[in-house]
């Protein structure tokens, strides 16, 4: 893409007025709902699962959910397990101060804990199913779940790693799976980890997707993008390659390369 000469624009790295990533917002949604299905199909025994029923039944106990992270896909998936009836516990890494409170908007079955390497390593060891839900903007995801871990994990227990495997995964385990071959184990546990999986429901995808995306089509279509830039810094953010130069910080972190800062003026002669 460097060599292209393109101007590149994330969808990953676009913040608004608030700054939230608000093109990101719908996929992560979708994936954090999708993660609590999927891991409740891959804790079936014919997917090589521990033969958990999520939800338990009257007698039994329902199963022990465990959700790396209290963002959007964290937040969402801690809702559709809650409400599933499964007991969640929410270790939550925080790099900057959340945009929420989990414990005001989460039923009582969700339990918030302080996150740190002790509290990781308790909370994973006794649950069924683990969701990676981290996300730093535009750089690699902290691996917060190692090898040695996956001895403390229960056999056909169900790690998944959602969104973060689009950046690296969570899980020292985790590498990128497909819709055709979704699933691989290591020391006994199950891991799912589909860089796509939103385009599972591509229907409800395309159509939340397109909502938040077209107001800045518009204005990219109107004003061009340098205009847009230098009016919003959220925007500006989410321009990561400019000419063969990576302008944005964490990008060019993760990948070793030169940084440039973005110029905004437009070239002599042009809108």
């Amino acid at each position: 893409m460097l060599d292209s000469g393109i101007t590149a624009i994330a969808y990953e790295t676009l913040r608004d007025a608030k700054g939230t990533l608000p093109l990101l917002t719908p996929m992560s949604e979708v994936a954090g709902r999708m993660s609590i299905q999927e891991g409740a199909k891959y804790l079936e025994r014919p997917q090589e699962g521990r033969g958990i029923l999520l939800a338990g039944v009257p007698g039994v106990a329902p199963a022990e959910v465990a959700i790396l992270g209290g963002g959007i896909v964290g937040s969402n998936a801690a809702k559709v397990a809650a409400g599933l009836g499964a007991n969640v516990r929410i270790p939550r890494y925080q790099p900057r101060p959340p945009p929420l409170h989990l414990d005001d908007i989460m039923p009582p079955n969700v339990t918030t804990l302080y996150s740190d390497r002790h509290t990781i390593r308790e909370t994973i060891e006794r649950a069924d199913l683990v969701i990676g839900a981290i996300l730093i903007t535009g750089a690699r995801a902290p691996r917060l779940v190692r090898r040695e871990d996956l001895t403390r994990m229960k056999h056909g227990g169900c790690d998944r790693s959602t969104v973060a495997i689009d950046q690296g995964g969570c899980v020292e385990t985790s590498r990128p799976t497909t819709h055709r071959n979704p699933t691989y184990v290591v020391d006994g546990v199950v891991h799912y980890c589909v860089t796509n999986m939103p385009g599972a429901v591509g229907r409800t995808s395309t159509y939340a997707l397109c909502n938040v995306t077209l107001p800045y089509v518009l204005q990219l279509a109107n004003r061009g993008w340098r205009s847009v830039a230098a009016a919003y810094p959220g925007f500006a953010e989410g321009v990561n390659i400019d000419h063969g130069h990576v302008t944005n910080h964490a990008v060019a972190d993760t990948f070793g390369l030169p940084f440039s800062a973005l110029n905004t003026n437009p070239p002599t002669g042009r809108a």
